[in-house]
C-alpha cells in the first residue's frame, strides 16, 4: 500500500505524477486524489523567495513516515495506495516539492487522508527548509500547518 523511498534529489517530475496515476487504474480504484506541494515565490525581508534548498534526516523520515502510513492505513480502510515523495536539494519557485497521491475505492476517505497526511509531514517529518533570496542571503523556514 506505501512506498518505501519518500526522499527525493531535486523537484517532483512531472513524469513521476503521470507514472503513478497510470499505474493505479485498475477496477477497484474509484478514486484518486493528489497534493502538490509547489515552491512559491514569497517575499521575506523584503526580498523574493528565488529557491528553497531543503535538507533532511533520512532515517528519521522513513521512521515517521512508516508511523504515518500505519495511522493513515488504520484510520481510513478504503485506502488501496498511499504514495509520497518530498523533495531533498535545490527547488526553483514554481516547482513541486511535495507529492502525495491517495487511491481508494471512494472520494470521501481519499479526499481526508490526504489532507491528513500533508498535515502529519509538516507537523511530524524531519524535513527543514532554506528558502534562498535574491540579491543573495537566505532564511531559515519552519513547516506550517495552514
Amino acid at each position: 500500500m506505501t512506498n518505501k523511498e519518500i526522499l527525493i534529489q531535486g523537484p517532483i517530475p512531472q513524469s513521476l505524477v503521470s507514472e503513478i496515476i497510470a499505474e493505479t487504474n485498475k477496477g477497484t480504484i474509484g478514486a484518486q486524489s493528489i497534493f502538490l506541494g509547489q515552491v512559491r515565490s514569497d517575499v521575506l525581508e523584503g526580498k523574493k523567495v528565488l529557491e528553497i534548498d531543503y535538507s533532511a534526516y533520512e532515517d528519521m523520515v522513513r521512521t515517521e513516515m512508516n508511523k504515518i502510513f500505519a495511522h493513515v492505513k488504520s484510520k481510513y480502510n478504503d485506502l488501496q495506495k498511499v504514495y509520497v515523495r518530498h523533495s531533498v536539494g535545490v527547488v526553483k519557485y514554481g516547482e513541486h516539492s511535495l507529492f502525495v497521491f491517495v487511491a481508494g475505492g471512494h472520494r470521501r476517505q481519499a479526499f481526508k487522508a490526504v489532507e491528513e497526511i500533508v498535515d502529519l509531514i509538516k507537523e511530524k517529518l524531519p524535513v527543514w527548509k532554506k528558502e534562498i533570496l535574491e540579491e543573495g542571503g537566505h532564511v531559515w523556514t519552519e513547516n506550517k500547518i495552514d
